[in-house]
């Protein structure tokens, strides 16, 4: 296993084979300049070496993520033309694309505000959990630009298009306990105990068969934009992955012995 890495703008954690990445900028409630999503790619790209078998990201202090950073470096910072287009087809995009094809799962306990990037950001696992004074804000139009960080793809698959729509067009705050009840995010609890539900719940898929769960993880993604025939074809292949793996054999024999499954992420 390979040392964990240090980095300039998150930390990296692990324990218990649960991965922790945390937005480290507090000052500035984690607004995430260019060099924070180059550290969080990196940080991905770690994770296998580091025995992960799920990821927890969350941020530090009272904020997860209120967005690009610009008030930052005005070379690097994204506020639309051909800075904004550099920075996300250079670090944004990459960033988010590895989040995507991880082969682990992915909780997010959001923290207080969500907003431009970082609403994206904390939409893009596979499980949101938000304490109670969390919000989601599309804030593009609020400054004349448009949504980026895959919002116009993930949103309208989330909530529909009409939400989705009332998200970017009106630029208003969608907090914690409306967005569970639109089924944007997993879950809404109280403040206090967002660390706590968000890490046992990272804990128990870490703790999961990690083969099925990463190509049920695929297979899921790329059934949003395939036909029904292809998404059929894929789970196919997905059972032959996933039925050579050591943890369905240790699922099967579990089940005929009447017992616990013991998983080892193999």
């Amino acid at each position: 296993m390979t040392s964990i890495p240090t980095f300039d703008t998150i930390k990296l954690e692990v324990a218990d084979n649960v991965a922790t990445i945390t937005l480290n900028r507090p000052e500035r409630l984690n607004s995430m300049p260019p060099a924070m999503a180059d550290d969080i790619r990196l940080a991905l790209d770690h994770l296998p070496g580091l025995g992960a078998r799920a990821l927890l990201i969350t941020g530090e202090g009272r904020g997860f993520c209120s967005g690009a950073d610009l008030g930052g470096d005005r070379s690097s910072a994204v506020g639309g033309g051909a800075n904004s287009r550099k920075a996300l087809r250079n670090h944004y995009n990459p960033m988010l694309l590895a989040l995507a094809n991880l082969d682990i799962p992915v909780v997010v306990a959001v923290n207080g505000p969500a907003a431009g990037v970082g609403c994206s950001f904390g939409l893009s696992g596979d499980f949101t959990i938000a304490g109670k004074s969390a919000y989601f804000l599309q804030a593009f139009v609020n400054i004349g630009l448009v949504p980026d960080g895959g919002s116009s793809w993930l949103l309208p698959r989330l909530i529909g298009l009409p939400r989705a729509t009332q998200m970017m067009m009106l630029g208003e705050k969608i907090g914690a306990e409306q967005a569970a009840d639109w089924g944007l995010i997993y879950k809404c609890v109280e403040d206090d105990a967002l660390m706590a539900e968000a890490r046992a719940l990272a804990t128990r898929l870490a703790s999961g068969p990690t083969v099925s769960l990463g190509t049920m993880r695929k297979i899921l993604r790329d059934g949003l934009s395939q036909s029904y025939a292809d998404t059929l074809d894929a789970e196919a292949k997905g059972q032959f992955i996933a039925g050579n793996s050591a943890d369905a054999v240790e699922g099967i024999m579990a089940f005929v012995e009447k017992r616990k499954t013991a998983f080892k992420g193999k």
